[in-house]
């Protein structure tokens, strides 16, 4: 009976819903080396890694099963579940000889459906044991929605898995499932478009992260979110940073020591005094190197004798930002969330990075 205590850097499971072109597929992109199984094509202008497009239930789950014995990518994105869901509605339907899953009557057929799909959110669960993040994107549907214990009803955006509000259960199964559920949508506001008030307008378009349950949305986190996040990796890097980071094991590094070793036996009469070799690659250090860093990074920086070409080095390594981007570029929420939160893992990095002389 072992009894563990405080936080486990574990791989994440994570769904990403709204509706169709908020960029769903792009925000699912910045995680940690994605590998994608595009079931609706919505990859095909993007350049990411993917698999062949499934053209069969059983072909989505060999794939599956392919990243968890070669383990490919860091990420696996099933984008989208709901066109997913499809796929193995296809399949229960030609298993049963059914023409829809309507034909199988009382219900039966979301019975199917849902111990179907519990199998595929099995599959994935077991990715994420051995360190691999699991992201599935779906689209958001409006539907209205009665409190059992209130009067009246309200619309709200949920899930579009499944289209019997009653007996499918794929959608309520998909939420649990998860670790966090994010809800992507645009920022609107009414304002008065008169002076009397009595006439309204839409105003805004910019597009957020919902991260906890409110009654227009599902939505949940357990890392502690604000409930809004502008729509970006940045806001939730620091979740994975941790999982991230490689597993070493820090060793003693000497700075002082002698390029050649004197004996007894071959000892010169003379010996020259010699330079001492140090791990640390040698760079050119500007008076200028942390100009327009944020000062919290540039203590730890120099603490660390850390330069910004180390944190560039770092940060292209793990696909946050491509190469060459400054880090005068990058978004605050990821210098804060990552590079300053996670710095011992990020540091980490850095000193792998300088024992393979990657510069």
């Amino acid at each position: 009976m072992n009894i563990t205590k405080g936080v486990i850097a574990r791989a994440q499971k994570v769904v990403i819903y709204g509706p169709e072109g908020i960029g769903k597929s792009t925000l699912a992109a910045q995680f940690p080396n994605p590998l994608f199984i595009d079931t609706e094509g919505s990859t095909d202008n993007m350049d990411v890694a993917r698999l062949d497009k499934p053209r069969s239930w059983s072909m989505l789950l060999q794939q599956i099963d392919f990243v968890k014995h070669t383990m490919p990518c860091a990420t696996l994105i099933i984008d989208t579940a709901d066109w997913a869901e499809r796929l193995c509605i296809e399949h229960i339907c030609s298993q049963f000889g059914k023409k829809g899953i309507e034909d199988f009557g009382y219900g039966n057929g979301y019975t199917y459906l849902a111990e179907e799909f519990g199998r595929l959110l099995n599959k994935l669960s077991d990715l994420k044991d051995i360190g691999v993040n699991v992201v599935l994107t779906a689209h958001a549907q409006i539907r209205k929605f009665e409190q059992p214990d209130e009067m009246g009803a309200y619309d709200r955006w949920e899930l579009k898995l499944g289209n019997k509000k009653t007996l499918a259960t794929t959608a309520p199964l998909t939420k649990e499932w998860a670790d966090m559920v994010l809800f992507c949508n645009y920022k609107t506001m009414s304002v008065a478009s008169d002076d009397k008030g009595k006439k309204f307008k839409a105003q805004g378009g910019k597009r957020v992260m919902h991260t906890t349950h409110h009654p227009a949305w599902d939505a949940k986190n357990r890392f502690g979110l604000p409930d809004e996040l502008d729509m970006g990796f940045a806001g939730i890097a620091h979740i994975f940073a941790s999982q991230q980071a490689p597993q070493v094991t820090e060793q003693p590094i000497a700075t002082n020591i002698p390029a050649a070793v004197e004996t007894p036996v071959n000892k010169p009469e003379t010996v020259q005094e010699t330079q001492p070799v140090t791990t640390e690659p040698n760079f050119d250090r500007e008076p200028d190197d942390y100009a327009g860093i944020p000062q919290q990074l540039v203590d730890l920086m120099k603490t660390n004798n850390v330069i910004p070409a180390e944190i560039m080095a770092a940060t292209e390594s793990k696909g946050y930002y491509p190469t060459g981007t400054p880090i005068q570029n990058y978004d605050p929420g990821y210098i804060d969330g990552v590079l300053v939160a996670a710095w011992p893992q990020v540091f980490t990095m850095i000193q792998e990075i300088r024992k393979n002389q990657q510069f």
